[in-house]
């Protein structure tokens, strides 16, 4: 059974957000690192980049496959956590802690995020 912490909102394709302000930390879900396995490389947006909602903004690579991130909110990327390119595996160990993605700011909070009961009633 995958984790699902009730104060993060997500996103259909298996990202997580939790804000700050109108500044939102993103992830991958604790389920969609154990469906990838094990994280070889992770492909990141870049500091200044504006991402939009739903479309692709990185890709993280397995053993298994490679996958494309989605943005779960449209804005900046005002920081990236840098220490996945010397550490993807994180991802897997700490989905939602230390493999957080990317920092983005946004102009409005978005309104069509899932709350944790949403979202796993997708994962179940």
């Amino acid at each position: 059974m995958s984790s699902i912490p009730n104060e993060l909102s997500y996103t259909k394709e298996h990202e997580w957000v939790s804000a700050e302000n109108l500044t939102y930390t993103m992830g991958i879900t604790d389920y969609a690192q154990a469906a990838l396995g094990d994280i070889v490389y992770v492909q990141l947006p870049k500091v200044g980049e504006s991402v939009t909602a739903g479309k692709v903004c990185g890709e993280v690579e397995s053993t298994k496959s490679v996958s494309e991130i989605y943005a779960p909110v449209t804005g900046t990327v005002v920081e990236i956590n840098d220490s996945l390119s010397n550490s993807p595996e994180t991802i897997n160990s700490d989905p939602y802690g230390a493999g957080w993605l990317a920092k983005i700011e946004v102009a409005a909070a978005p309104s069509d995020l899932l709350s944790a009961a949403q979202y796993g009633e997708i994962t179940a």
